[in-house]
């Protein structure tokens, strides 16, 4: 159900059961975090510089597969704070730059790996929100800080109460994702990007991936977030990837960064 293929420093991890829209149950989760840590492997052996996640067919990730729950006998804080939690800083601790190619639906846990995902590219016309109220059940997997944070407590609610989806458009619009673009662009688009990014100072872009983290973790003000830049810039100037940067610029040539 999980597939992933290495290939020109790009992990390329697939959620692969479009039949159910990729919907994920507990066996499904472990799965997806084993290969996380097998492309982490790749990573410090120097194989992957870039991931990218996608779901294969009409969506994305339609959330939690339900299709076998008994409410009765279901374990919502085992799945949730067992798995699905777990599962998400993994991603986000992920020692690279990771993308995600969002198309059709992405909710609920799908949702959850796009909040833990660096950069997410969305097609136009895909679904994003929150549809737990014709469910009984509340929102999770993180949707609440992403929309409070980047739409507002009255549009939270709003989505919230009414179950309404937001297109890919709409989501780029309101600041929740980074782009936007015709669903059948969005693959190879994405991948060309993420290759791009496969071939830069990787040692960099983690740097910044963390100094991001730590202004939204911790609402760091102006000058706490410039000495933590100033002390990553430190590091980074023994790397041979920076002395590459600043003599590919001096001799006017493109650099070849090894990350």
């Amino acid at each position: 159900m999980i597939d992933l293929t290495i290939a020109d420093g790009i992990a390329e991890v697939v959620l692969n059961a479009p039949q159910k829209m990729n919907a994920l149950d507990a066996d499904a989760l472990r799965e997806l975090s084993r290969v996380y840590e097998n492309a982490a492997h790749a990573v410090s052996t120097g194989e992957v510089r870039a991931l990218l996640l996608r779901g294969e067919g009409r969506g994305f990730c339609a959330g939690r597969d339900i299709s076998g729950v008994v409410p009765a006998d279901d374990d919502v804080q085992g799945y949730l704070g067992g798995l699905v939690e777990p599962l998400m800083r993994q991603m986000a601790d992920f020692p690279a730059p990771t993308f995600a190619a969002v198309q059709g639906a992405c909710l609920g846990v799908g949702l959850g790996l796009a909040i833990a995902t660096d950069v997410v590219y969305v097609a136009e016309n895909a679904k994003i929100g929150s549809p737990f109220a014709n469910l009984g059940a509340t929102l999770d997997s993180g949707g609440h800080w992403l929309f409070t944070e980047r739409l507002g407590a009255h549009r939270t609610l709003d989505m919230v109460y009414t179950a309404e989806l937001i297109s890919g458009a709409e989501a780029v619009r309101s600041g929740l994702f980074s782009r936007a673009m015709p669903a059948d662009e969005l693959l190879e688009t994405t991948r060309g990007i993420v290759g791009k990014v496969a071939r830069g100072a990787t040692q960099a872009f983690v740097a910044s991936k963390q100094l991001v983290a730590e202004v939204r973790d911790q609402r760091l003000g102006l000058w706490e977030s410039m000495a933590n830049e100033n002390r990553a810039q430190d590091a980074l100037c023994a790397t041979d990837d920076y002395a590459e940067g600043f003599k590919a610029f001096q001799e006017k040539r493109t650099p070849e960064f090894k990350g």
